[in-house]
């Protein structure tokens, strides 16, 4: 039997493992808001989300929250790939349409992972482009 968003039910026998997957939820909140707000942020927040994300990577191992890690660490990389891409192409114009695709992508991302976060869904394939 599975709860409801696909997750097997918890085994927790110890009142520290449900805290610590209720703090690891909340922290998982707290950098999908970071990577929200790196527009606003000239980028600043999103370097402090990767930083948390491999901090922290190894207690998200084994839980439903691996997946959103790894979920927010290909989007940076990802993102990072397709804005050089577009500075790099931006004095012949083809980067400004470029930039806009990967703003958006991005956004897709932030918002698509922390929606499943937020239902308690799980990732069907945190390592793909959408």
């Amino acid at each position: 039997m599975s709860m409801p968003g696909g997750f097997p039910p918890p085994t927790v026998h110890d009142p520290l493992d449900a805290d610590r997957l209720r703090s690891l939820r909340t922290f998982t909140h707290v950098l999908y808001g970071l990577y929200a707000v790196y527009w606003l942020t000239g980028g600043i927040s999103v370097l402090v989300a990767i930083i948390l994300n491999y901090l922290k990577r190894d207690e998200a191992l084994g839980t439903p929250y691996e997946q959103h890690f790894t979920w927010q660490i290909r989007t940076f990389w990802l993102g990072l790939a397709g804005h050089l891409i577009g500075i790099a192409l931006f004095l012949v114009l083809i980067g400004i349409p470029i930039l806009w695709a990967v703003a958006i992508w991005t956004l897709y991302r932030i918002i698509k992972g922390w929606l499943y976060l937020y239902d308690n869904k799980p990732l069907a394939n945190p390592r793909g482009w959408v």
